[in-house]
């Protein structure tokens, strides 16, 4: 049991990760290769919204690397208070980044430059990414994730959100 939690914990930061500089690697070779994607990946407002994605997304990874140490030191319990702390500063500067898209969003709606929905896209994304590790559980990727789903009729609060309310 320990060894296949500690596989899957394993498997959610790595990946978490490698996405963050996948993403990172693909956004340079398009701006750097693809004349026709230098409008989307080269305004301020796309790359902040990327910036905001990629900063979320590594703080996921941050977490499941943190609780994937615990099971490997053999310990199932909730994250120390000094990482639930950390993740509450990330909770809210996360909260002050993504006003601060709606800036973004705002100007990008009265100008609406080339880049408006591929702006849009990315931010959206980190929105549900923030959603997704900070309330609410949006990913469900094996079928017996899918039918615990169906099962449970609704979504179930995400495990950083469970450990801060067990805190509470």
């Amino acid at each position: 049991m320990r060894k296949k939690v500690e596989k899957t914990l394993f498997g959610l930061w790595a990946g978490e990760l490698f996405a963050v500089v996948c993403f990172a690697l693909l956004w340079l070779i398009y701006a750097q290769h693809f004349e026709w994607a230098e409008p989307y990946v080269t305004s301020w407002p796309s790359v902040y919204a990327f910036a905001l994605l990629e900063f979320i997304l590594l703080q996921g990874s941050y977490y499941w690397f943190v609780k994937w140490k615990q099971v490997r030191r053999g310990c199932f319990s909730h994250l120390p208070d000094r990482h639930l702390r950390l993740f509450h500063v990330f909770k809210r500067i996360n909260l002050f980044l993504i006003a601060i898209g709606l800036l973004f969003l705002i100007y990008q709606w009265k100008v609406f430059s080339v880049d408006f929905y591929w702006f849009v896209f990315l931010y959206l994304f980190a929105i549900l990414e923030y959603i997704n590790y900070y309330h609410v559980r949006l990913s469900y990727q094996t079928i017996d994730e899918i039918k615990d789903f169906l099962r449970q009729r609704g979504f179930r609060r995400s495990k950083l959100a469970s450990e801060w309310k067990t805190r509470s």
